[in-house]
């Protein structure tokens, strides 16, 4: 019995993908890298910008999100983008506002640029940073 080539390449290929993704696995590539944890909030925050050291910290409870604030009272908000995190060191035209829900209050942020878009969090603590981050632009009307 004669076994067709294209047969024997389909067969080849689907063993170096299976390999691949296994090596892959092993290596701990890709993945959806999550917030869980202050550190990995303090990670995250150094990275998005260098030498931001975050002393404060909450992250979302599904882990997509998180709020860092360093010693000199500067708010980053983050966010998976990808594989990876982005965020925003909230200037004036920060905006937060809290939603209420029957799970409890959830915190939307605008970092007032537009193509970052807005963030929500569900976190603990929201009013507090509600708060804080409202506070950033000290002319705006409460």
């Amino acid at each position: 019995m004669e076994v067709p080539p294209l047969l024997v390449q389909t067969a080849g290929s689907l063993v170096a993908i299976l390999a691949l993704a296994r090596l892959a696995r092993w290596m701990k590539l890709g993945g959806a890298p999550r917030l869980d944890s202050a550190d990995a909030v303090r990670r995250a925050a150094g990275e998005v910008e260098d030498g931001f050291a975050a002393v404060v910290t909450t992250q979302d409870s599904r882990g997509l999100a998180a709020l860092a604030r360093n010693t000199e009272g500067r708010i980053m908000v983050i966010k998976r983008h990808g594989n990876r995190f982005a965020g925003r060191v909230l200037g004036p035209q920060a905006e937060a506002r809290l939603w209420r829900d029957h799970s409890g209050p959830t915190l939307e942020v605008d970092c007032g640029e537009a193509r970052f878009g807005k963030v929500v969090l569900e976190i603990p603590d929201a009013e507090a940073w509600a708060d804080a981050i409202n506070q950033v632009n000290p002319t705006r009307d409460a």
